[in-house]
């Protein structure tokens, strides 16, 4: 008697402490598909997932920049695709790593939560070579969900601005360098 009590607790906690641990779902480590210097990613969950965690990689590269370019600049954002808060997934972090695993920018902004979650970010001046963004996050309920997202490399260009402004300084410069050349003469 005493035997079959002890196993029978054995039984309840290791059920117990098995249904308390989610269960980490997703797709890993994608490539994503950059058409030109933009992308879209994302990732849907079958029901009867309640509870599971999930941290989906989306890797890509960033192309080698012009020579005295201040780097490239990645903007992200991604939303959830759910009805309501507690039928669809709740989106934790949105995250920037090297390919190394040295993070760049650790959380990104979440600008909404609640049926519909929406994160941004923004990291300046990275450098050629590869990198992954991280989506994380938590499905609340046994119903279906997806997150989807878009990504943009951009390198900053000077405007016709700049180059007028460095022109007309330069002109300035000259006409100084004139002056003081026939002041020292007189």
């Amino acid at each position: 008697m005493k035997r079959s009590l002890i196993a029978a607790a054995v039984v309840a906690v290791a059920s117990f402490g098995s249904s308390a641990m989610a269960q980490n779902i997703g797709s890993g480590s994608q490539a994503l598909d950059l058409v030109g210097t933009s992308g879209f990613f994302g990732d849907a969950f079958a029901q009867n997932n309640g509870g599971a965690s999930f941290a989906d990689r989306f890797t890509f590269a960033v192309p080698t920049a012009q020579e005295g370019s201040p780097g490239t600049t990645v903007n992200a954002i991604v939303s959830s695709i759910t009805g309501a808060t507690e039928t669809g997934l709740d989106i934790t972090a949105l995250s920037l790593y090297s390919a190394t695993g040295n993070t760049l920018v650790t959380t990104g902004t979440a600008l909404q939560s609640g049926a519909i979650d929406v994160w941004t970010l923004t990291s300046t001046g990275l450098d050629a070579g590869n990198y992954y963004l991280q989506v994380s996050g938590n499905l609340n309920s046994s119903g279906s969900a997806a997150f989807g997202g878009a990504v943009a490399l951009t390198t900053p260009v000077p405007e016709p601005e700049t180059y007028g402004l460095m022109l007309g300084g330069l002109g300035v410069l000259g006409f100084l360098a004139r002056r003081r050349k026939g002041g020292k003469q007189a």
